[in-house]
């Protein structure tokens, strides 16, 4: 199966992760139910979703990809301590393989569509950021980037919220969720207006993690492994081109802005270069919504 998902780097802000709360800080005292979640966008469904009545929590570090980040002892336990933790389900949070967990803490806010998770087989290991060496085989997981599946794992985020019986906060977060889930419905149609207009149009990712949102807007797309601040040597250049050989695709799609150095080196391939950060992380300005909106934006300047 191809997937894609694009966005023009001129037009976006990149979703860059700001600094996060410190790992070895304990949490306020107060008296809000402490949650504790994997990722940004479940920090964002959560804080607008839980508004006042809960304290939020993503403590993975800025420079790191928070689905291969591995918490050190402390950390753990602040999780462990948690009133509720939040998951991204999907295999998201390796780190959670040889951890224990309370069970009854733990909502898993994919679990949903679990039966429609997209397997990847024979995934090269690679490495980027201070995490080291690891493989996208096994489930993708950027489950997010489908919005109907995003509109999912905020209802279980606001029926886990509800669950915890913060008095007078239920009507509230039941209203945070429905402006939420318009939000996202209205993107998500937006989406399948200019997935159409892409129709069958190859793409090149930099990185396989657009599977989901290939899969949901009907995009052609197959990926490498690059990073935007890493120049491609010659040998990632021929096996670029023997991919196009076969996929000739006019735009690669990065996860952040890239180095200009490789805008050039693939401007003389005829590809153009497109910025799509899955913003697994905290983006550098604005949030999870405002970052959607402006890809959704670009998209439709791109294909009109």
């Amino acid at each position: 199966m191809k997937y894609a998902l694009l966005l023009p780097f001129l037009l976006l802000s990149a979703c860059k992760p700001s600094a996060p709360e410190s790992p070895a800080a304990a949490p306020a005292k107060s008296g809000k139910p402490q949650v504790y979640v994997a990722n940004y966008p479940l920090f964002y469904f959560a804080s607008r979703i839980g508004g006042e009545a809960v304290e939020v929590h993503f403590p993975a570090p800025a420079d790191e990809d928070p689905a291969f980040w591995q918490p050190d002892d402390a950390t753990i336990a602040r999780y462990q301590a948690a009133d509720l933790i939040l998951m991204n389900g999907a295999s998201y949070s390796k780190w959670v393989e040889n951890t224990t967990l309370p069970d009854a803490k733990v909502v898993n806010t994919s679990s949903a569509y679990s039966k429609q998770f997209i397997e990847i087989q024979d995934a090269s290991t690679h490495s980027h950021g201070p995490g080291g060496e690891h493989s996208h085989s096994g489930t993708a997981f950027t489950t997010w980037l489908d919005l109907q599946q995003a509109i999912l794992q905020a209802q279980e985020v606001s029926n886990s919220l509800q669950a915890l019986g913060v008095p007078g906060s239920a009507e509230a977060m039941k209203k945070n969720f429905e402006s939420l889930k318009t939000d996202l419905e209205a993107l998500d149609k937006r989406l399948l207006i200019v997935g159409q207009r892409i129709g069958k149009t190859p793409l090149v990712a930099s990185h396989p993690v657009y599977h989901y949102w290939a899969r949901r807007y009907a995009l052609d797309l197959q990926s490498v492994l690059w990073e935007p601040e890493t120049v491609p040597d010659d040998k990632a250049l021929e096996e670029l081109k023997s991919l196009l050989a076969k996929h000739p695709a006019p735009w690669m799609i990065w996860e952040g802005e890239p180095a200009q150095e490789s805008v050039a080196k693939l401007a003389a391939l005829g590809l153009k270069s497109l910025v799509f950060d899955p913003c697994g992380n905290r983006p550098e300005a604005g949030d999870f919504l405002s970052v959607m909106k402006t890809n959704v934006d670009a998209l439709e300047k791109a294909f009109p």
